[in-house]
């Protein structure tokens, strides 16, 4: 079957208000964006729609690029023809037989008169339409409520629009439209999916992965860039900031502490993570957290880690349990890489019975007594390596200018 364009809907960005035409404007430039590999299409906007004319085109590899395009909310691909009742009934008639229906199959007609100069109603319509097509095929059988076929004929002034498939797309809000967060990605399920649950919110993410060499191996970094190419491929690229936490990590080994080192540790990548998003603009910090999974996961632990820092810690997935977290991410694809075996340092030194009511004042005095330990998280976030990357593999790596300033 040949159609002549997708109908793209937007999503719920369109109750808000004088926010619409500049949310609008951002996934409209999305669109155009992903559909670069497909010189002939054309695009044309109107009020919370998109039209892309293919153009003698396949529909299959666009809609599947539009799918993961955040603010669409559907996707429809269409038949035109002439705002006239014979073209219409003819249109019809040719895309229920290239259909090829071979079953007995539930159906209904939904007309929808949009130019009112047009001489029949909406109602006339569905019956016009509905009758020559219950007398051609046999098989179609009439049901109002949830029919398994739907007929949409949508009848404007220049042009009608002929279509049944309304195919979901990824829904949100436009990509970037709602500022920009730092998102501390562990190469586990968790933390992919809280990126993609904030950028679909409209956030402009930039990754921040802690790595602790030789105690974690290269291929533990190769996975993070991977996640992040998967992450990528939803906004064009994604900027991934590496910071070498070994000297960080050990400085808590040795102080008689240890049902205590995995909430030292995330307190301090909280205040790298802090140095980070200040420098590069962001107003909050995303985490994978989710309430009660572990034991740095209590709501004692996540208040005592969480004073750290100023800036907000947004928790997207802090009421999800693992099995919608692991269904997210085999959706948007993260989860195959996710499960590779390579430790990343949250699982080093951890103790046997870590502590899940952890005292601020206590952890407060433990940051004080280790000598040094603000001028190894100064280090670590000077050290730290930037990599941008793409969904084909490709990117550009800058090391980090050593700041002068003190950020801790």
């Amino acid at each position: 079957m040949t159609y002549d364009m997708l109908l793209i809907r937007f999503g719920e960005f369109m109750l808000k208000g004088k926010n619409r035409r500049r949310f609008e404007k951002s996934v409209t430039l999305h669109v155009e964006s992903v559909l670069e590999p497909f010189p002939r299409l054309k695009l044309r906007s109107e009020f919370g729609r998109i039209y892309v004319y293919l153009n003698g085109e396949s529909e299959k590899e666009p809609i599947q690029a539009l799918k993961n395009v955040f603010g669409v909310s559907s996707i429809s691909p269409v038949i035109v023809c002439a705002p006239d009742l014979e073209d219409i009934l003819r249109t019809s008639h040719r895309y229920l037989q290239e259909m090829n229906l071979q079953d007995d199959i539930t159906f209904k007609v939904h007309a929808r008169r949009v130019w009112k100069g047009f001489p029949h109603s909406s109602h006339e319509m569905n019956d016009h339409v509905g009758s020559l097509l219950l007398k051609e095929f046999q098989m179609l059988n009439v049901c109002m409520h949830q029919p398994e076929l739907e007929l949409r004929v949508e009848i404007r002034e220049k042009k009608t629009y002929i279509f049944y498939e309304v195919i979901p797309g990824v829904g949100g809000f436009p990509r970037g439209s709602n500022g920009k967060a730092m998102i501390l990605l562990s190469g586990g399920i968790d933390s992919p999916v809280a990126a993609w649950s904030s950028m679909r919110r409209g956030l402009t993410m930039e990754c921040i992965h802690f790595y602790s060499y030789p105690f974690t191996s290269q291929l533990a970094k190769n996975k993070v860039e991977d996640l992040a190419r998967v992450l990528s491929g939803y906004v064009g690229e994604m900027k991934v900031h590496f910071v070498p936490f070994t000297d960080v990590q050990t400085s808590f080994t040795g102080i008689g502490q240890d049902n205590l080192i995995i909430t030292l540790m995330r307190r301090a990548m909280l205040r790298i993570a802090t140095s980070l998003a200040e420098r590069e603009g962001a107003l909050a910090i995303v985490t994978g957290d989710s309430l009660g999974q572990v034991a740095s996961q209590t709501l004692s632990s996540l208040n005592a880690i969480g004073r750290a820092t100023e800036l907000p810690i947004l928790r997207p997935l802090i009421m999800m349990d693992k099995n919608e977290i692991i269904q997210i991410s085999k959706e948007i694809g993260t989860y195959d890489l996710s499960i590779q075996p390579y430790e990343d340092c949250c699982t080093l030194f951890v103790s046997e019975s870590p502590a899940t009511n952890p005292s601020i004042r206590a952890l407060d005095r433990i940051e004080r007594s280790i000598n040094g330990l603000q001028e190894l998280l100064q280090d670590a976030f000077e050290r730290t390596e930037t990599v941008v990357l793409t969904p084909n593999g490709g990117g550009s790596r800058a090391v980090v200018d050593a700041v002068q300033e003190e950020w801790f």
